[in-house]
């Protein structure tokens, strides 16, 4: 049965005549199951039906690949800097595995080229080769196994395609890729100012929410409210990414009227985001804060 369904696959993909030749190119060993990797280049736009009814594409396998990548990354970094301490590593990580940077590697190990999606989905979706290369990976990990996929990793995508020490030093200013993204959907985005007070030493700490189109993003919490805003457009973000449903939802909210959302919209909101102010919006490192001690509890 599975023959049959990705036989499909593979005459709807164009270029899977000799898949694995093709797949020991970009791998460096020959896939034990190569139907798991034509499902790893299978939007969901291009969904294949099994004779049971159900449904396969690359979601599931984006899923644990995400995970796995996650894995791989931070223990690379942490052998890597063995000096450096939890918060260099986690920001680097967020680095290196930002949507922006896998579609790119994406197109270097050329995976680009072995989607298969509805035409007009890969115009549109932004985050399309990234998830393959999740995806990828998550075959990978299937097909071969952690030590294995974590050689491929280092091997033919960390070392020949990111620059460690550039970036290290790379400034990610998630607040004005949010905006960016907004603009580019035609959403509005706000940022709100929900708390303010001090920590055990007395720093003045701030929590501010991302709202897109009146819908909450996420509450960052920073020293300033420029760094909590940065904290919360970078939950947005991710939210964006992996959340089922929140990009429908947005969409929803967008055609709500803009009196109901501003009933709605909590006090403190500031001004919505102009052009202006990709520009001014500072390029924050994101700081691990201490944990704060309000009475007994821990937040």
């Amino acid at each position: 049965m599975f023959k049959t369904l990705f036989h499909k696959i593979r005459l709807f993909g164009r270029k899977h005549k000799e898949p694995y030749s093709h797949y020991y190119k970009i791998l460096g060993f020959c896939p034990n199951d190569v139907h798991l990797y034509e499902q790893a280049f299978l939007h969901r736009s291009s969904s294949v039906r099994t004779d049971e009814g159900k449904w396969i594409n690359n979601e599931r396998l984006e899923f644990l690949g995400d995970a796995v990548l996650d894995s791989i990354v931070a223990d690379l970094l942490f052998r890597k800097f063995e000096n450096k301490k939890e918060g260099f590593l986690t920001n680097t990580r967020s680095k290196i595995v930002q949507r922006e940077n896998l579609n790119k590697l994406a197109v270097s190990l050329g995976l680009d080229k072995l989607i298969v999606s509805a035409s007009h989905s890969c115009s549109h979706n932004s985050y399309i080769y990234g998830n393959a290369f999740e995806a990828f990976i998550g075959a990978i990990y299937i097909d071969q196994g952690y030590d294995t996929c974590k050689k491929f990793v280092e091997e033919k995508v960390i070392t020949p395609y990111v620059d460690l020490k550039k970036i290290v030093h790379k400034e990610v200013n998630f607040k004005s890729k949010l905006i960016e993204w907004a603009q580019k959907q035609k959403l509005e985005v706000q940022f709100a100012l929900v708390d303010s007070f001090v920590d055990s030493q007395n720093n003045p700490v701030f929590q501010s929410q991302a709202l897109i189109c009146g819908v909450s993003g996420g509450i960052g919490i920073g020293y300033s409210k420029k760094e909590s805003q940065q904290h919360a457009a970078k939950m947005a973000l991710e939210k964006i990414r992996k959340e089922k449903g929140f990009l429908e939802k947005l969409m929803e909210a967008q055609i709500i009227p803009q009196e109901t959302q501003q009933e709605q919209a909590p006090e403190n909101i500031e001004e919505p985001v102009s052009e202006n102010d990709i520009a001014e919006a500072d390029c924050l490192q994101p700081r691990i804060l201490e944990p704060i001690k309000l009475g007994t509890e821990t937040i």
